[in-house]
């Protein structure tokens, strides 16, 4: 394994109590600005905003997973309802992201059984896990295809190649005509380290597992999960683990060697969101202490830090960060608004030069507890997308960018 420096810039800010924050970082190679910071990037839609198009599931229950399918007219969710008799309902479902309608309920059961929406994997090919409860601390897990999601109809498996110790945490699809996907799966058992791979989805293919024994991303919460398919590598985001605040750590995982290498990221905290341009080689992360965001050239690993628009306290940190390829935007999740009213959430908007592009204000997705995290996702031709709420848990919005 080889540890490499990121170079970043210290700089100060102002936190809600009025105290400066020096934040130095790693020093040990030069260069200041994204090499790629010349390219043409997208520009601000004087139409963005949120929605009006709410989705729920068609029996009202709390969403677990939702995607859009970029190359289709439908989405996916899958959601679940605790019955009196104590059996859960549990459904696959597709929907109008038009008009928020269910289109179908897919598949259902009233068992103890749950359904979790993973993906739009390759050319619209739903992904979809199923949690088959056989006991306490007994489930088996089987992943199940809706090939093409516009079919509505489960006709296909994939046969993950992980055991009862391990499940399916992150599968990030290419964001090009590439039809694999990476796939990080969570350790769940004593004496076991997480898993990275790849995986044709469409043809039930799979590169080598790849197991991650780092210590900087098998301690505490788990590593959110990037896919840089023209680098042939997963990239995996964390935090150091130590008593104090630290710069955070990234980890780069060639998907047909197993290399790995590690390197000190930029910012304080963890990182909660991450996302590649894989096509100019751009890594974008948000981290949780600095309330910064982060821009990363993959090819010398240089980068910049800046604090998330309008930011001034690690209150309002971005959250998941997802990219448009087609308009080379990335959107940042942010639960405590930075630049609207404090009881709503945003989405922030940046062009892959590390420039803030827009706000889009008046969403609700924070309070209450939910197991998945906030989530965009989105539909980049259309230039439009959806996010949890205005309820948390049981219904997610729309937006346009």
């Amino acid at each position: 394994m080889k540890v490499l420096s990121v170079f970043g810039h210290p700089f100060s800010s102002l936190t809600s109590k009025g105290l400066a924050l020096w934040l130095p970082l790693s020093l040990s190679v030069l260069g200041l600005t994204l090499s790629r910071a010349g390219a043409e990037t997208g520009k601000a839609n004087p139409n963005a905003g949120a929605g009006d198009v709410i989705v729920h599931g068609q029996f009202g229950g709390n969403i677990f997973g939702f995607e859009l399918d970029p190359d289709g007219t439908e989405g996916l969710l899958c959601e679940a309802v605790g019955n009196s008799d104590g059996t859960v309902l549990a459904a696959v479902e597709t929907f109008d992201p038009v008009t928020g309608q269910i289109i179908k309920v897919v598949r259902q059961t009233e068992t103890q059984d749950d359904f979790v929406a993973l993906a739009i994997t390759g050319r619209s090919i739903g992904l979809v896990e199923r949690e088959q409860v056989n006991g306490l601390f007994h489930v088996n897990r089987s992943y199940v295809l809706l090939d093409p999601l516009e079919g509505n109809a489960i006709n296909g498996v994939w046969s993950a190649p992980v055991d009862r110790k391990h499940v399916i945490f992150q599968v990030k699809p290419s964001l090009d005509e590439r039809p694999d996907v990476a796939v990080y799966a969570l350790s769940i058992s004593l004496g076991t380290n997480p898993l990275v791979f790849r995986s044709d989805v469409a043809r039930n293919s799979f590169g080598p597992v790849i197991e991650i024994s780092d210590p900087s991303f098998t301690t505490e919460a788990p590593p959110v999960l990037a896919f840089d398919p023209a680098r042939d590598q997963a990239i995996l985001g964390h935090d150091q683990p130590s008593p104090f605040i630290l710069p955070p750590r990234l980890g780069f995982v060639n998907l047909t060697t197993g290399k790995f290498d590690k390197v000190i990221g930029l910012g304080l905290g963890v990182i909660n969101g991450i996302a590649v341009d894989s096509d100019d080689a751009v890594l974008c992360t948000t981290t949780s202490f600095d309330f910064g965001v982060q821009f990363y050239d993959l090819v010398p690993h240089t980068g910049i830090n800046v604090p998330i628009e309008g930011a001034d306290d690690g209150l309002f940190a971005g959250q998941d960060v997802e990219f448009d390829p087609v308009h080379k935007l990335f959107l940042i999740a942010q639960t405590f608004s930075s630049t609207s009213s404090s009881d709503s959430s945003s989405i922030q908007v940046y062009d892959i030069a590390g420039n803030f592009v827009e706000s889009i204000n008046g969403f609700h997705f924070q309070g209450g507890f939910d197991v998945f995290p906030v989530h965009i996702t989105l539909n980049s031709v259309q230039r439009t997308g959806f996010v949890n709420g205005p309820d948390l848990t049981t219904a997610i919005q729309s937006f346009s960018y």
